[in-house]
């Protein structure tokens, strides 16, 4: 005669789940969107709580500009072009170039510091998935980046109407403008995925300012920035093999007219292609550095 247990006997009672126990079933995944927008927001807020920040992304690149651009106009001369621009003009997409960079190494840093205070390890544990951090974190830095390089921009324009600099003849016009706004938008993305890849791996800040020091810094000196690549010698092949050329010949080719830019830069459709590429190649580097399962 088979005994059938009742709802009552000790049998058929689950088990007492104790705090150390797992739960029956993992919570359900993170949107995409929300942590996102949060992480960003985080890096947007953070900025204005330290805003000496800005004297080191804004002021000092518009102190070079000035002061390089003064000193330099008198002896400076665009190869291969009869009415080239003045030095000042000439400096100003490397100056909005330099903005963007250093306004991404001080917001991809806060990737180290966020490591030290446990921040991101709750991240990580988190169910929000990989690709909002990279997401999130690129998002913020590079919108910082574009609105002080684009305020550069604007100031740039108006100092030559007070006379605090020479004149010099920007061609602007709506589509212009658009294409400009659009083409320092991704710069802004790729220079900051690439301070993210930089900084993932860096376990201090003291190494991620050695590297800025020895590959991010030079990457800016060498991209025509500060001097023109026609004339250069050897520096000319590591200018054109640098990807950060592209985008600052881009930015000028939005800047200024076609016949003040020498004949043998990178036409604005090599510039677009370059940038967007590089672009993709850091988000997707930064993806997978960060979906590794050493990243725990």
């Amino acid at each position: 005669m088979s005994v059938v247990s009742s709802p009552s006997s000790p049998a058929a009672q689950p088990l007492p789940q104790t705090a150390g126990s797992l739960p029956d079933a993992e919570p359900p995944p993170t949107s995409l969107l929300t942590p996102t927008l949060a992480l960003a927001r985080r890096e947007l807020v953070r900025f204005v709580r330290q805003r000496t920040r800005i004297i080191g992304a804004l002021v000092q690149p518009v102190l070079f500009w000035v002061l390089f651009g003064a000193g330099l106009s008198g002896s400076f001369r665009m190869p291969g072009v009869e009415a080239g621009l003045n030095y000042q003009a000439y400096f100003i997409p490397g100056v909005a170039a330099m903005i963007v960079l250093f306004t991404a190494i001080f917001a991809t840093i806060s990737l180290i510091e966020d490591r030290d205070a446990g921040f991101l390890q709750g991240v990580l544990a988190s169910s929000a998935p990989r690709l909002a951090v990279v997401l999130g974190k690129v998002g913020g830095g590079a919108t910082l980046a574009f609105a002080q390089a684009a305020l550069f921009l604007l100031l740039a324009g108006a100092l030559p109407e007070l006379g605090v600099v020479e004149r010099f003849g920007m061609l602007l016009s709506p589509a212009r403008i658009v294409g400009l706004v659009a083409f320092l938008a991704v710069l802004s993305v790729a220079l900051t995925a690439l301070g993210y890849c930089i900084a993932w791996p860096s376990r201090s800040t003291q190494g991620y300012h050695a590297i800025m020091s020895v590959v991010l810094f030079p990457m800016w000196l060498l991209s025509g920035a500060f001097f023109p690549a026609e004339g250069a010698g050897w520096l000319g092949r590591v200018i054109a093999a640098n990807p950060l050329t592209y985008g600052v010949a881009g930015l000028r080719r939005y800047l200024f007219p076609p016949e003040t830019i020498a004949a043998s830069a990178p036409s604005l459709a090599v510039c677009w292609g370059i940038t967007l590429a590089f672009a993709s190649l850091c988000v997707t580097l930064g993806v997978w550095m960060t979906r590794r399962p050493s990243a725990n």
